[in-house]
């Protein structure tokens, strides 16, 4: 696995900054082994209450991140309000952008509500591997083959809050601009 531009986050989170990693659903699978490296931090994740969602918890757990569960679909409100807390304290949080059902591509408002909630930067997070399987569902969940070569990398930081004049749904499109290029078709 290849890391490319983890530095810059890194040094902003230790100067005392908040940070929301953010990825696509079909992408996330990929990075959770590098995302143990994260534990000490304390992050959290959201994950829906499904039964899939009960295995990615099982894995998020003994990676060293808080699952919450709850999702656009179930449970959202009361799960974004201890992604909030937690947030807050850890100042390290991952989410799904388009998860848990889609549609790929569109970025839910989630992100834009949890990190404009706690003064979070937005860290694009994308993964990508020479050799993939690609399920058929609707996000074309990629899992890399065998010795793949596997490559993280991380964007530029975002910030939700963007200039005065830009409202909620400006900023949700802005992060959908930045992320839609990491999208694998």
């Amino acid at each position: 696995m290849t890391v490319e531009n983890e530095t810059e986050w890194i040094e902003y989170h230790a100067s005392g900054g908040t940070v929301l990693l953010c990825s696509w659903h079909q992408q996330f699978f990929s990075a959770i082994r590098h995302f143990q490296s994260y534990s000490s931090y304390c992050p959290s994740l959201m994950i829906s209450r499904s039964k899939d969602g009960d295995i990615i918890a099982r894995v998020a757990e003994k990676s060293g991140w808080h699952a919450v569960r709850g999702s656009s679909s179930r449970g959202g409100s009361s799960a974004l309000k201890e992604m909030i807390e937690r947030l807050k304290r850890s100042r390290l949080a991952g989410h799904i952008v388009d998860g848990p059902k889609g549609p790929a591509g569109i970025v839910k408002a989630g992100a834009i509500s949890l990190a404009r909630s706690t003064g979070a930067v937005i860290v694009p997070v994308f993964t990508s591997a020479d050799r993939a399987w690609h399920f058929n569902s609707w996000d074309r969940f990629m899992i890399p083959k065998p010795f793949a070569r596997v490559t993280l990398h991380f964007g530029t930081m975002f910030d939700p809050n963007g200039g005065r004049d830009e409202d909620f749904e400006d900023r949700r499109a802005a992060l959908e601009s930045v992320m839609l290029p990491g999208l694998i078709s």
